[in-house]
């Protein structure tokens, strides 16, 4: 009746660090006046109560929601450095860089954002 989730793999440091960081294919990006991105990005997931109303065999609300997230500046100069060659190592080292960080507070903000992303969909690592 429930789906079990799939365990998480787990990466070591390095391996993470050796990923490549791929914007994901439905994710549409726009840039506002500001100079900052905002990102569209389907919905998928239903909320618990829509899911039991439709199992009891109430109306079925098949829309796709969709989502926007908009990103700081911060937030959109490491989106702008996901290209689909970069690892996950060298972006941080950019972004250390370009805002004279030191390396592993570059590290903390990056993974942080990172998963945050990947908990929405919108990258994925390869």
């Amino acid at each position: 009746m429930f789906r079990q989730k799939q365990p998480a793999v787990k990466l070591t440091r390095a391996q993470a660090m050796a990923c490549i960081p791929v914007k994901g294919g439905l994710v549409q990006e726009s840039r506002l006046e500001s100079g900052e991105i905002l990102l569209s990005y389907p919905d998928y997931k239903q909320p618990w109560f829509t899911r039991v109303i439709r199992r009891l065999g109430g109306p079925s609300d098949s829309k796709v929601r969709i989502k926007k997230l908009q990103l700081d500046v911060l937030g959109t100069s490491v989106w702008e450095l996901f290209d689909g060659k970069r690892s996950v190592r060298q972006v941080i080292e950019l972004f250390a860089d370009k805002y004279s960080l030191h390396p592993k507070e570059a590290e903390v903000s990056v993974s942080q954002f990172l998963r945050a992303l990947g908990r929405r969909d919108l990258i994925g690592l390869k």
